[in-house]
């Protein structure tokens, strides 16, 4: 805490405390896997396309997957980090409206797929699923909503050193260099979960890198200085 105040770097970010699964009761659970078909995809697959119309919800077993959006004028932004235990898909298969964003797995993923049909009768006959899909969604919603509000007054560079921080604590994993993120993110990606220029990001990173607060590979990062990024993620709090 800062004066008082939750850090940037200690919020839910793209980690949601409880996911969806884990939220119904044992017996709605085992109902709800029952009504779908396993599946698995191969690690850098697309599970879901924005804009298409939808078929079928997926419930995420084990693996983890990336969701991101991209505008009309290319620009694309990640948007979540959902693995086991979540939902992707269900917003499009409730509204009856085309997909809103691009889920791609991150490392090899098993699921179970339920047909939208089947998936909405089963909403139907089970309100306490229902209720507790609704209270996901409004957890999302209010954490995007408090991550806007937040994110307002951070710098780019200040919204970057948040973003790491994020990953390190949620899909770091400890080696000898340092912390290295598990999942793989483009600059692009990056450039459009902070809300800048792939350009900017692309020269924060060398920046960080000739500080030795980070290491880059292809689409990956080793996090050297994690106390660097939250001197900086903690600028904007005075």
């Amino acid at each position: 805490m800062t004066g008082g105040r939750t850090r940037a770097w200690d919020d839910d970010g793209f980690d949601d405390a409880v996911p969806f699964l884990a939220r119904l009761e044992k017996e709605d659970r085992a109902a709800l896997l029952a009504a779908g078909r396993p599946l698995r995809y191969r690690a850098r697959s697309v599970l879901l396309h924005q804009d298409e119309p939808s078929t079928h919800v997926l419930l995420l077993l084990h693996g983890w997957t990336k969701v991101t959006a991209i505008a009309a004028n290319g620009y694309e932004a990640l948007l979540a980090l959902r693995g086991p235990g979540d939902i992707v898909g269900e917003g499009a298969a409730v509204s009856g409206r085309h997909r809103s964003a691009t889920v791609t797995a991150l490392e090899p993923v098993e699921a179970v797929v339920i047909d939208q049909g089947r998936f909405t009768a089963f909403l139907g006959s089970h309100p306490q699923v229902s209720l507790r899909l609704l209270s996901l969604t409004t957890d999302r919603q209010r954490s995007t909503d408090r991550r806007r509000l937040e994110w307002a007054a951070l710098s780019v560079r200040e919204r970057l050193a948040v973003l790491l921080l994020e990953l390190v604590r949620t899909h770091g994993r400890r080696t000898e260099e340092g912390i290295e993120l598990t999942i793989g993110l483009s600059q692009q990606e990056f450039a459009g979960s902070v809300g800048s220029s792939r350009e900017a990001v692309a020269r924060l990173l060398k920046e960080l890198r000739a500080r030795q607060v980070v290491a880059t590979r292809r689409r990956r990062i080793v996090v050297l200085r994690p106390d660097v990024l939250r001197r900086i993620a903690g600028e904007s709090a005075g």
